[in-house]
């Protein structure tokens, strides 16, 4: 197969393509430039597709002795994952914004067009794992599963791509059960990148400093912060800089009446107003979804599964079922059959599961609390 690896300069991407090359595939290596900033460098772990990264990729390339190219997708980046990002925020939401980038960038935009140059499948770096099945008419399903390596499992970022581009797809790390030995084998290979830290945080914030790139992005906002009865106990300089189930950061100057910690339970944009209260009103025990994504056949009726909110969250016990989007589209249902789940805030990523098997995604647009605030 002709295949399109994609190259972040970093040690998972570089074993992937070394691996697809291997594997007997015509590779071909491009870096995503997804930064304005040209002469942007990497600060220890934090940021990525910098300038610095680029040359990592393609000595990597040089290495494996495949073509390699530089993408600029950074204003596709900026119109739709940097902007969706603000957007959210500012509506009160919680957006994931790997999520987003792994949906409009890396599943869209580059293996699209690979596509169109004639590529069969994108190789990426991916921690997860595409098992090939028998189909009930003898075709050839693929379905999306957990990595082995759960401390880096990437299935709940994937699950957004879609049927469709699921069988363009490649994940040549899939069965890798550490990531010691993704560096084995990097260093193996001789790849300069065996030791080189991984990139955390939010790409586009490399400095790590969330709510001063809102902040700088959306400008000053105050406004009140207040208990569930409606005190005010608190100032701020900008609802979006608040998320459900925050604790630190919060400003409060005056303690809760029973002295237990206060998280924020609501954000309110329309009156920029942040809601506190206790721990016990972080508990969910229904959720609803929109722009719900199958990877299997969407169930009509419940169906038992298990559903995550986090990237690295623990799955929980639920059913779950197909539903329509009172706008219009498709949309889930939710009911959670054994603990409930936690500070689950509209826009985050909610994945379903059957096992190891990754079934649907759609983004969280409600949640109802499993209790209530006392009279």
């Amino acid at each position: 197969m002709k295949v399109l690896a994609a190259m972040s300069g970093g040690v998972d991407s570089a074993v992937a393509a070394a691996l697809a090359v291997e594997a007997g595939h015509e590779v071909v290596g491009v870096h995503m430039a997804l930064s304005r900033n040209r002469d942007q460098f990497r600060t220890g772990s934090r940021g990525c597709c910098s300038i610095e990264d680029a040359g990592d990729a393609r000595r990597a390339a040089d290495v494996l002795g495949i073509p390699y190219y530089v993408w600029d997708l950074s204003e596709r980046f900026e119109d739709t994952v940097v902007a969706d990002f603000l957007a959210e925020y500012e509506a009160g939401r919680t957006p994931n914004p790997c999520v987003r980038c792994n949906e409009h960038i890396k599943f869209e935009a580059l293996l699209d067009k690979a596509t169109a140059l004639g590529f069969d499948a994108v190789a990426t770096g991916h921690y997860a794992q595409v098992i090939e099945r028998p189909g009930p008419d003898g075709a050839v399903v693929r379905e999306l599963h957990r990595s082995p390596n759960a401390e880096k499992d990437q299935s709940y970022v994937l699950a957004v791509m879609g049927p469709e581009r699921l069988q363009r797809a490649m994940f040549p790390l899939g069965g890798f059960a550490s990531k010691a030995q993704v560096r084995a084998e990097a260093e193996r290979r001789g790849l300069s990148v065996s030791a080189k830290p991984d990139s955390y945080d939010i790409c586009f914030v490399a400095d790590g400093d969330t709510r001063g790139f809102l902040r700088e992005r959306l400008g000053s906002r105050p406004g009140e912060v207040v208990d569930v009865e409606g005190n005010v106990v608190g100032e701020h300089d900008g609802a979006y800089a608040f998320t459900v189930g925050q604790r630190r950061g919060l400003g409060l100057g005056r303690p809760a009446a029973d002295g237990q910690p206060r998280y924020v339970v609501d954000v309110q944009p329309a009156s920029n107003t942040v809601v506190v209260g206790p721990a016990e009103l972080l508990s969910v025990d229904r959720v609803a979804g929109e722009k719900a994504v199958w990877l299997v056949p969407a169930p009509d009726a419940w169906a038992d599964a298990e559903v995550q909110v986090r990237a690295h969250g623990a799955p929980v016990p639920a059913r779950v079922r197909a539903a329509q989007a009172a706008g219009g589209g498709p949309a889930l249902e939710v009911e959670l059959t054994g603990r409930p789940l936690r500070g689950v805030a509209a826009g985050q990523s909610l994945v379903v599961y059957r096992g190891t098997q990754v079934l649907g995604q759609a983004t969280v647009s409600r949640a109802w609390r499993a209790a209530s605030v006392a009279a």
